[in-house]
């Protein structure tokens, strides 16, 4: 993989030629299939990655092992959590996990601070991705402290869709009660109501998308 054309087509903000030539000598590429996690909590943080392709569900989880969803990554995004725990040289707390085979850039600790006092394209792109994530992680406050369950899961499903770029969404109910912090009934209920409704239609761990 030609390292320095792939960054100008996907990160167009990192256009600084020195700062190419320092990523393609010190970054290497990473590529995991699906169902297997990028990073695990409490594991060391030793590079930031820079997704090129592929999807990521980022998720926290508490001390019982109940999870929430906190946001999805996708190519051309990197992780607010990540980056934290990488100047801060802290472990991780959340769990990365692929839902389809991501490739990556791996970008090593030991450049980020450098590469933030000398290239000013670099440190437009960590404040940005500090800035989408933080707005992400408010959009997931807002929805559960404000919105019903119905609402909830109706703007999952769009979000969900638009993430992976299908109408047809694979999974279980348990997984997206999962993902929205709530029961597997709950969740089928729901999708019945909206099968109802005619919005989709429902089939053994698929839900197809029709009038969302």
């Amino acid at each position: 993989m030609d390292i320095k054309k792939t960054i100008q087509q996907k990160f167009p903000i990192l256009i600084e030629p020195s700062l190419l030539v320092e990523m393609e000598r010190y970054c290497t590429t990473k590529t995991l299939k699906a169902g297997n996690n990028f990073i695990e909590i409490g594991d060391e943080v030793v590079a930031m990655p820079l997704l090129l392709d592929g999807v990521i569900k980022v998720v926290r989880e508490d001390t019982a092992g109940n999870e929430i969803l906190l946001y999805y990554l996708n190519g051309g995004d990197t992780c607010a959590s990540t980056l934290s725990c990488c100047m801060e040289r802290a472990s991780s707390e959340v769990r990365a996990s692929v839902i389809e085979t991501v490739t990556a850039i791996m970008v090593p600790i030991r450049c980020m601070e450098d590469w933030m006092k000398k290239y000013s394209g670099w440190r437009s792109f960590i404040m940005q991705s500090y800035r989408l994530r933080f707005e992400e992680l408010l959009h997931t406050i807002d929805s559960i402290a404000f919105k019903k369950m119905d609402e909830r899961l109706v703007e999952y499903l769009i979000q969900l869709s638009e993430e992976r770029n299908t109408k047809v969404l694979l999974g279980t109910h348990q997984e997206i009660a999962d993902d929205l912090h709530t029961s597997r009934e709950v969740v089928s209920r729901l999708l019945k109501q909206l099968e109802k409704l005619g919005k989709i239609q429902l089939s053994r761990n698929k839900i197809e998308m029709l009038d969302l």
